[in-house]
């Protein structure tokens, strides 16, 4: 079941009127092989090599892959393992800059006459969702054609502080009309719905503007309530579509894209400069200069923050993403990479942590969810490990939006029981199955 209030939030849009101003080029990139959901690339240079900007340096490995181009020009001055966000070991390629950015000699736009053209110059762009999700665009434009019906173009920005969405719909809402005539061409879909929240009155001017002259697209304008642009949530609010458990968007006939994902696409045919530069949102209650930059993909951390003046508190919390979403920073020489599209940090005041209390049972987290969950029942069943309620109950249902954990008047960590409970479940699940599997 899903529901139009989920929660609503202190929007804290402070940058949305703030053109992104290119930063300075880093001294060095960490160019890390893993920036997408898959398989890493693999590093196709070596320590020494001299390198420019749209360069190749990971080329795709097996399976589910996106390759990765050099963002600066320069010399790779290591090739290193090293711990990413989500834990994982992986492999980045260090390049110190040389300030040149003299641009590589293969960088031209790609022939693209028919969709098979069309489908292999996504690939090669290196583009990957860039809301956030981080999933090679090629995989998701490559489904079967006769399934799709409508496209919906998610500009809906639904998290507190990032405006780097709202930038591309204002600054560059031709690309992003471009880049929908190009997927309806290729795609054959004659539907696209580009979803953007009632707040954002400037971004859906200059989209409206943009799409006049396109036949079969639409803009509609959804309630400012988190988590807006989740994609089951867009899926259900602009087309009135449920994706049911363990499905995809495709299931319905539907294409999700992010809008500065169709901006990319439209960039990279244009010109063939593959993806190597991100519009980020800098912002947060310990930032000296809230804005948008344009940073080289790979600057560290810590050279956007000082492009933006620096601190004018210490960070007691740095964020890769938003509050709700977003991912804590614990080393802020870590790089920006394809999917970051804002870097928070927030002083003392607005980060600590409240104590925890024991739950009074008011029904406010299941009231939000926007699935209809139950994260009291999923707590209740985690605890006395009863795999098969938790079965029941659609645990893995959870996309970890956070509003439950939000609302909760004692402050429980649900969002990370629910990420133990769907662990636990998934590892029950595949016991079971293997159990069968061997009768």
């Amino acid at each position: 079941m899903f529901r139009l209030n989920g929660i609503h939030l202190r929007h804290n849009k402070n940058t949305a009127d703030m053109p992104p101003v290119r930063m300075s080029v880093p001294q060095k990139v960490v160019m890390q092989m893993s920036m997408h959901i898959g398989a890493p690339a693999v590093p196709c240079v070596k320590v020494g090599d001299e390198v420019k900007v749209g360069q190749l340096i990971g080329e795709n490995g097996a399976g589910l892959c996106s390759p990765v181009y050099s963002s600066v020009s320069g010399k790779v001055k290591k090739i290193e393992e090293m711990v990413a966000l989500n834990g994982a070991h992986i492999q980045a390629v260090v390049i110190e800059s040389d300030g040149e950015q003299a641009v590589c000699e293969s960088v031209k736009p790609p022939v693209v006459e028919n969709r098979e053209q069309f489908l292999e110059a996504v690939k090669a762009s290196g583009i990957v969702g860039l809301g956030g999700a981080g999933f090679p665009t090629y995989v998701k434009l490559s489904a079967d054609v006769s399934k799709i019906d409508t496209i919906v173009v998610n500009g809906a920005e639904c998290e507190p502080y990032i405006t780097s969405d709202t930038r591309t719909m204002i600054d560059d809402a031709d690309g992003v009309a471009e880049g929908i005539a190009l997927l309806m061409k290729y795609l054959e879909v004659n539907r696209v719905v580009i979803g953007i929240e009632k707040n954002k009155p400037k971004c859906i001017s200059a989209m409206k503007k943009a799409i006049a002259s396109l036949a079969g697209v639409e803009i509609k304008s959804l309630p400012s309530v988190y988590p807006q642009g989740g994609e089951k949530v867009l899926v259900y609010h602009t087309l009135g579509r449920v994706i049911k458990e363990g499905a995809l968007p495709l299931d319905c006939g539907v294409v999700v894209i992010n809008c500065t994902t169709v901006a990319a696409i439209a960039k990279y045919v244009k010109t063939g400069m593959p993806l190597v530069e991100k519009c980020v949102t800098v912002d947060g209650s310990a930032v000296a200069e809230p804005k948008n930059i344009i940073a080289p993909i790979g600057t560290p951390a810590k050279d956007v923050f000082e492009f933006c003046g620096g601190f004018k508190a210490e960070p007691t919390k740095i964020l890769l993403g938003g509050p709700m979403m977003g991912v804590p920073l614990s080393d802020i020489g870590a790089p920006i990479t394809k999917q970051t599209n804002a870097l928070i940090a927030l002083d003392k005041k607005d980060a600590v942590v409240p104590k925890s209390t024991a739950c009074i049972k008011c029904g406010k987290c299941a009231a939000t969810c926007p699935f209809g969950l139950s994260p009291c029942d999923i707590s209740a069943a985690m605890k006395a490990g009863d795999m098969e309620a938790l079965e029941k109950l659609k645990v893995n249902v959870c996309m970890e939006c956070g509003c439950c954990a939000y609302i909760c008047p004692a402050k429980k960590d649900i969002v990370q029981n629910h990420k133990i409970a769907k662990a636990r479940l998934r590892k029950y699940q595949m016991a079971k199955k293997e159990e069968k599997k061997n009768g």
